[in-house]
């Protein structure tokens, strides 16, 4: 298990060190000059050329890159020069919002996808299997921002009983978090279904069935319980995800978090408060993949032996 665990260690450090090379790469490459978005177009040559060695931006690349690790090494990503603060410091004062969303989604997520996988198995290929079926290829299907404008003109704009941008209220928080959970829902509702169906023709329950067992029984203290196992390693890519794909749905609905921050950044050129940004968001994912990774190899021994 140790041997294991190292392995999967050192592959998530190899991603965390590619995906910081990455986004330090993409950010210089990118037209516009931060110098002058900092100073505006009256400033002098001298100005911007003064402000750029400030930064550090006149360097070789490779000088910069060697600098820039250097600076992850003691979690130092410079200063924020619209947020006039440590770029790290900024980019953790918008991670809890962020991850009161993802929280909620992951509620309305596992509620709303054990139901409807449920409930489908239990009624397989009837009509409501059918239709959950369709309606889970379908909010898989549809663009996040799609969802989210078009449930904010119907609650907020049509019906009027939720509000259209956070307010810092639970109202407020619904429909981001309904808009992000939308497309997770059916995928994990496909899966309870999936395994549902595998744990029916197991011996075990036709064991329980001739002992007189009634099939609400069977069903959710047998059946119900063994399919989470599956499952529940699942849920940390899903925190995982939320976390990555909530940067569409925060501009969308105004939610003061990381996403929304980013995109902010990304339009005047902030680099440290991108890179801070993105290195949170790599680093959230891949530890949770690497956490999934560990359960699976505890609660499958069979994992750690293919991969030895």
């Amino acid at each position: 298990m140790t041997a294991f665990v190292g392995r999967r260690l050192a592959q998530a450090l190899l991603q965390i060190w590619g995906a910081i090379t990455i986004v330090f790469v993409a950010l210089r490459v990118l037209p516009g000059d931060p110098a002058e978005l900092i100073l505006g177009s009256q400033a002098t040559s001298e100005q911007l050329a003064g402000l750029r060695a400030q930064l550090g931006l006149d360097d070789p690349l490779p000088v910069q890159y060697l600098h820039h690790l250097q600076g992850l090494l003691r979690l130092d990503f410079g200063q924020s020069w619209r947020q006039g603060m440590s770029a790290l410091d900024a980019c953790l004062e918008r991670l809890g919002p962020t991850l009161v969303l993802s929280a909620w989604a992951m509620v309305f997520t596992v509620v709303l996808g054990f139901l409807a996988g449920s409930y489908a198995a239990r009624h397989a290929n009837s009509v409501a299997d059918r239709l959950i079926s369709v309606s889970s290829l379908v909010g898989q299907a549809l663009p996040p921002f799609w969802i989210g404008i078009m449930l904010s003109l119907i609650f907020a704009r049509g019906l009027q009983i939720l509000p259209s941008t956070a307010d810092g209220t639970m109202a407020g928080l619904l429909l981001p978090a309904f808009t992000l959970a939308l497309p997770f829902v059916g995928w994990l509702g496909r899966l309870v279904r999936t395994g549902v169906l595998e744990e029916m023709n197991q011996d075990y329950v036709r064991t329980a069935r001739a002992k007189g067992m009634s099939d609400g029984v069977v069903f959710y203290i047998h059946v119900l319980r063994n399919t989470l196992v599956p499952v529940v390693t699942m849920l940390g890519l899903l925190m995982g995800n939320f976390i990555a794909n909530g940067v569409i749905v925060e501009v969308v609905f105004a939610w003061p978090g990381i996403g929304r921050l980013l995109v902010d950044s990304i339009t005047f050129r902030d680099y440290a408060v991108v890179e801070a940004v993105l290195t949170v968001i790599t680093v959230c994912y891949i530890t949770l993949n690497l956490l999934v990774d560990v359960l699976y190899g505890y609660l499958d021994p069979r994992i750690q032996l293919e991969n030895a």
